[in-house]
């Protein structure tokens, strides 16, 4: 069926006669604790993976398994449309949330959701449990509103149970289950908008690579006034490292290391320049007093499209009070690095290890060690399946929809390099939600436009098909 008007009022009539019964089911899963970082609530992060197995289920998903790791389980759904020539999409999200006590500052028990002036207070209301089970809601008011017993495609769905804790098996669980995954499309509901007023979509998302470099000098702390300026002091090396890591523009001065970074449009920029961006506002959410950052690009730019380099951590030597005469035995620096689509964090990592060991003198020995990278990943505006979001977002919100992208890193990069597909980002939280902090809150009105794009999107996706 295709889309009309008479489409959307009914989509918007279902999503509102079920909206009770929908947040009193959300209720029911956001007082399951589910916090994957303490071993202690293990069980409650099975038995959140069981009750949303369940739910999903009785949704109407013919296929819903619970898959296994090392660590927390996954839940995975499918639903085949009738259509044979139907797209296929994969939903992403995770079930685990960051632990939550009354005493971190909460107004009300974490994990007892609580509505007030049309927002749900729970830990996971925003993050991300809230967002993953919109899908629920969208999937039925897509069938009802069209008439028809199966998704306009075919609808997966991946929601994994770690994501809170770096997602330390994902990468390994998707490879082990390609053939299950694999789609044309990823939807991932684990992000957010601009704000109420400015609903956006995201576009992309930087990739992260870090490291911590260890610097051996004399075999302890020596004397400084017998031995200084004489012999290789491990601290003035860490420090020398940290100074010389950006040029006089702010420009990460490792030789390399901006090979292959995809520049932004122009038409990127204008949109980046749309957003009702307040860069005091900013700066005061930042805790910052001024803004600092590579010459030739805006504040959005840096922060959501530029490669950067950091110093997140420099120490060695005497650290007491007064003062202690020494050239120390030690020194280290932490370093972490946000990748742009066109980065390879392989590559960029050989380029650190070179340009570290041309600048450590004689007389220093040196260890560097990579964490495990996140690689970038990034739609481009024009791509078919990304206009069908946005289109969706559209006929929910009733607006213009602006792009964004995002500065942090997740696990959406392994869905996209794994599967060979675009990934979409469907969120509604705003920044006001409070991820990770005491009082996280969704707005209720927020949740139930999602439902309702996820209700239009399925539609929306069948019309990239080739005629």
């Amino acid at each position: 069926m295709s889309n009309t008007p008479d489409t959307d009022i009914a989509v918007r009539a279902y999503v509102e006669a079920h909206r009770a019964a929908f947040l009193d089911d959300l209720a029911e899963w956001l007082r399951i604790p589910s916090v994957s970082a303490d071993p202690a609530r293990a069980d409650d992060v099975r038995r959140s993976a069981e009750w949303l197995a369940a739910s999903l289920t009785a949704t109407g998903f013919p296929v819903v398994e619970t898959w296994p790791t090392a660590g927390a389980p996954a839940v995975f759904a499918e639903w085949p449309s009738d259509d044979p020539d139907a797209p296929t999409v994969l939903v992403y999200g995770h079930h685990d949330v960051q632990p939550a006590a009354r005493e971190d500052g909460w107004h009300t028990e974490p994990f007892e959701p609580t509505v007030k002036d049309g927002r749900l207070y729970a830990r996971g209301a925003a993050d991300d449990k809230g967002q993953v089970f919109f899908h629920t809601l969208g999937v039925r008011a897509h069938l009802a509103a069209t008439g028809r017993t199966a998704p306009a495609v075919n609808l997966k769905l991946i929601v994994e149970g770690e994501e809170e804790s770096g997602s330390p098996h994902f990468a390994e669980l998707i490879r082990a289950h390609a053939d299950r995954l694999a789609c044309d499309t990823v939807i991932v509901s684990d992000t957010g908008m601009w704000s109420e007023d400015t609903p956006t979509v995201c576009t992309g998302m930087r990739g992260l690579a870090d490291c911590q470099i260890d610097l051996h000098g004399p075999d302890q702390d020596i004397h400084s006034g017998s031995f200084g300026g004489a012999v290789p002091n491990p601290a003035t090396e860490a420090a020398r490292l940290a100074a010389a890591l950006h040029d006089a523009d702010r420009r990460v001065a490792i030789p390399g290391f901006y090979d292959g970074v995809v520049e932004l449009t122009d038409r990127e920029r204008e949109l980046f320049a749309e957003l009702p961006f307040d860069e005091g506002a900013w700066l005061r959410s930042a805790h910052s007093h001024a803004t600092l950052g590579e010459a030739g690009h805006t504040t959005l730019e840096r922060i959501w499209a530029r490669p950067t380099a950091e110093v997140n951590g420099i120490g060695g030597g005497y650290q007491g009070p007064g003062g202690k005469t020494i050239v120390p035995s030690y020194a280290q620096l932490k370093l972490s690095f946000r990748l742009v689509a066109g980065q390879d964090a392989d590559k960029v990592e050989l380029a650190v290890r070179e340009w570290v060991a041309a600048r450590i003198p004689d007389g220093i020995r040196h260890e560097i060690t990579f964490g495990n990278a996140t690689r970038p990943c990034l739609t481009p505006l024009d791509h078919p399946a990304l206009q069908s979001l946005a289109r969706a977002m559209e006929r929910a919100f009733g607006t213009k929809i602006r792009f964004t992208r995002e500065g942090g890193s997740g696990p959406a990069a392994d869905l996209q390099d794994v599967l060979g597909a675009p990934v979409l980002f469907l969120g509604i939280s705003v920044p006001s939600d409070g991820w990770h902090a005491p009082n996280e809150k969704v707005e209720l009105d927020l949740l139930l436009k999602g439902a309702e794009t996820a209700a239009y999107l399925w539609g929306e996706l069948t019309q990239n098909r080739p005629v």
